[in-house]
């Protein structure tokens, strides 16, 4: 008999008499199928805060900042400023002027909808030019906020996420009422956690007369970004940090996703070493109950090679088995699922929808994988070991 055939015949043989020890390889299975669910599901949540932060930004769009600021909230700017960085070169232009957008960034408290409690907000002052910067912002429900009026449109995620912002209610922000008017989207991106009014309305209502905290602008091209920042940077009348906006978004979601894939691995890690024993085990009972048999092939001429080969199949299919019932219970109870975190840069709330792509669910599965052969290496070598009489006298 070859050794293909050895190998393929003790491995059916092996698979056959499976259902003799059903409850252990279900327990190994199970035990790898929570691994993969946890991993994938914990990072789901970093793959889809990631997503919403790509979504936001576009090689095209740029923001200004005062320079040394690390985001919105510690930065400032006066109106002239404001106005020099609109008219740089590099800058798109329409009919009614230069495409950018002097804005606000503010954080207000409101209720969560799920319970209750306070959490913050972005409220974000904008201007006219600010629809077409962002070129992805789309209204869904209602209609824009009237120019010079108390009037907000809220982010469709966080129209989920709060109470207070459907249409037709008013929020309190300082000593105003804001209507509600309208619903946007904005592709998924951050955008859709905020509340956006009229800058010039905003000022007043938080003493900001002629300051702004960033400007955003739309560029002709993305290759006109050196010249836009070079620009900026070399105008002594200005103090500014220039960034393409997803640059900007990028560095913002670095630190949760982080701390998020960390934890997950983490987790996943000590739950893979508790099925890595658990798949130890049960192959080890499977190759201690099949001692007689094992011996009993290798008297009639079968290698080690196909008795080795017959357990890490074993193993691995377990493994593999239990891999994707955990990915797929983890696909349909996780991928698309809406979730909030916070932004550590403005310490607001970010609505995003959890992520399971299949690259990840391709990874959780090589990681199953890997259980079930380590899980299954050393039992496969112990049974191909064992003295052929030694096993023959086994009852």
């Amino acid at each position: 008999m070859s050794a293909l055939t050895q190998l393929f015949s003790v491995a059916w043989y092996n698979l056959r008499s499976l259902p003799e020890r059903k409850a252990a390889a279900l327990t190994a299975a199970v035990g790898i199928a929570g691994v993969v669910g946890v991993l994938v599901g914990v990072l789901a949540i970093a793959e889809g805060f990631r997503r919403t932060m790509r979504a936001s930004g576009s090689p095209d769009v740029a923001v200004v900042l005062r320079s040394g600021s690390d985001g919105e909230m510690t930065s400032g700017m006066e109106r002239d400023a404001t106005r020099t960085i609109g008219d740089a070169p590099g800058v798109a232009r329409n009919t009614a002027g230069p495409l950018s957008s002097a804005e606000l960034f503010v954080i207000i408290n409101l209720p969560k909808r799920s319970s209750g409690t306070d959490a913050n907000v972005p409220l974000r002052g904008v201007e006219q030019g600010a629809f077409d910067v962002r070129g992805n912002i789309k209204m869904v429900a209602g209609r824009r906020f009237a120019t010079g009026r108390n009037e907000v449109i809220v982010g469709a995620g966080a129209a989920r996420a709060f109470a207070g912002l459907d249409i037709g209610k008013s929020i309190k922000v300082g000593q105003n009422d804001w209507q509600v008017v309208g619903v946007f989207t904005a592709d998924g991106g951050i955008a859709e956690s905020e509340i956006w009014t009229d800058a010039a309305v905003l000022q007043p209502a938080y003493h900001r007369i002629n300051s702004y905290q960033s400007v955003y602008v739309r560029l002709t091209s993305a290759a006109a970004f050196p010249q836009f920042k070079d620009a900026l940077t070399s105008d002594p009348k200005l103090n500014v940090k220039v960034l393409r906006l997803s640059d900007f978004y990028e560095a913002q979601s670095t630190a949760v996703t982080k701390f998020i894939t960390t934890i997950g691995v983490f987790i996943a890690s000590l739950m893979g070493l508790g099925a890595l024993f658990g798949a130890l085990n049960t192959m080890y009972s499977a190759v201690a109950g099949r001692t007689r048999e094992i011996a009993t092939l290798r008297a009639l001429g079968f290698g080690a090679g196909p008795v080795v080969f017959s357990v890490l199949v074993e193993s691995v299919l377990l493994s593999i088995l239990g891999g994707a019932l955990g990915a797929a219970a983890a696909y349909l109870l996780f991928d698309g699922y809406h979730a909030s975190t916070i932004n550590w840069q403005s310490f607001s709330q970010v609505a995003f929808a959890f992520q399971v792509p299949p690259l990840l669910l391709a990874k959780a599965l090589a990681g199953a994988t890997f259980i079930g052969l380590l899980g299954g290496l050393f039992p496969a070598l112990r049974a191909a070991r064992q003295p052929i009489a030694a096993g023959l006298r086994e009852s």
